[in-house]
């Protein structure tokens, strides 16, 4: 009995293995890797060269700004790959050229690379801003899969190739902290006459509901807000604001952050020095960046738990009541049809990240309310908060 039990088994297996489309799917299968086509027709052409290349990166960061660190991963990485063939030399803000003068010194060909928050240069084109946080908009999830599976890298590089740039993804550090203020201020109405500092869209909404808002460069929101000439800023991320010492001159955090829901960075690249690169290291770089972004993202977001913590033993928590926030989505959806009516390019690149996030939808809201919160949240409903 037990050899015929053996024999039947083995038939099992080798009419299984005689028959590979016995558990085979009803539908073709639902996706692909574009990549793996794509690689095999580099591998045809690539040749790995011994060619070595020095390039210079700068930013609007000071090294005392976990932006500069995000900045050093993606150098150490590439330099790393590439076994040394690609060395990047950060140089911080002020080092080789001033803080907002990083974009048009790469484009020029003064240097090689650089780091930025996108939102700088509002200036040259309001589009970028969607490219760095919209209020209520992206969080880094939602940037992710938005630059990288629904043609918002390629927006992107499109709009800083017009600047002789080459653009990839630096780094998303997560959802920023709210307003650190002197003021308590929950609703609507609170909000009105505070002087505020912000920059970017949000400048413009808050400026909009009534609040006296300046784009103060970061270096100046701490003595400003310790002499009382403004009541109220925000700057980045709890982590990033944590050496900032702010709530050791306020007494409030007003939240949530609905200004920027993520704060997404960028590298851009000189299209002169890019081009001249070899093909194995363009793809260093390439994997580099997405290395970065998703490290940057992991990294910053646990440093952010453990800042909300500290700045919890000093600064009372302030939430905005459901009005005021849903006041907020408004007025920064009026702004922001404003903007795509008066700017092709904002209307483009935001017309694609509202599509995404209808199409996503569907799948957010029935993924949500089961994330592995303490139980004593779940079983209270804060979860779903």
């Amino acid at each position: 009995m037990r050899k015929m039990k053996l024999i039947v088994g083995l038939l099992v297996i080798l009419s299984m293995a005689l028959a590979p489309t016995a558990f085979a799917a009803k539908r073709e299968k639902f996706g692909a890797d574009k990549r793996h086509e794509e690689v095999k027709k580099e591998l045809r052409t690539i040749k790995p060269s011994e060619e070595t290349f020095r390039w210079k990166m700068v930013m609007p960061w000071s090294k005392g700004l976990l932006f500069y660190d995000v900045a050093q991963h993606f150098a150490d990485s590439v330099k790393l790959a590439s076994g040394g063939r690609l060395d990047i030399k950060l140089f911080s803000a002020g080092e080789l050229v001033g803080a907002m003068e990083s974009f048009d010194a790469v484009s020029k060909g003064q240097a090689d690379i650089g780091h930025d928050w996108p939102g700088y240069w509002k200036g040259k084109n309001e589009a970028f801003v969607a490219f760095a946080s919209v209020p209520f908009g992206l969080d880094a999830e939602g940037y992710n899969i938005w630059l990288y599976e629904r043609g918002g890298l390629e927006m992107m590089q499109e709009l800083y190739g017009r600047y002789n740039l080459f653009a990839l993804p630096g780094g998303n550090v997560g959802q920023e902290l709210g307003l650190f203020s002197n003021k308590k201020a929950s609703k609507m109405s609170d909000f009105k006459g505070m002087r505020v500092r912000t920059p970017g869209w949000y400048m413009d909404i808050m400026t909009q509901l009534g609040a006296s808002v300046s784009p103060l460069p970061g270096g100046e929101v701490y003595l400003a807000l310790e002499r009382g000439v403004i009541d109220a800023a925000e700057f980045s991320t709890p982590a990033i604001n944590y050496p900032m010492g702010f709530d050791d001159i306020t007494k409030y955090v007003i939240q949530p952050g609905v200004h920027q829901p993520s704060c997404q960075c960028a590298f851009f690249i000189n299209q002169d020095s890019y081009n001249k690169l070899p093909a194995d290291l363009k793809w260093i770089v390439d994997i580099a960046a997405k290395e970065t972004q998703l490290w940057a993202n992991t990294w910053q977001e646990n440093l952010n738990a453990e800042a909300v913590k500290l700045f919890k033993e000093k600064v009372e928590f302030v939430r905005m009541d459901e009005e005021t926030i849903n006041s907020f989505a408004k007025a920064s959806h009026e702004y922001i049809e404003g903007l795509k009516a008066k700017y092709p390019d904002v209307k483009k690149v935001m017309d694609s990240q509202d599509q995404f996030k209808a199409d996503f939808a569907d799948w957010r809201q029935e993924r949500g309310g089961i994330a592995p919160w303490p139980y004593e949240m779940f079983v209270e409903g804060k979860h779903m908060q």
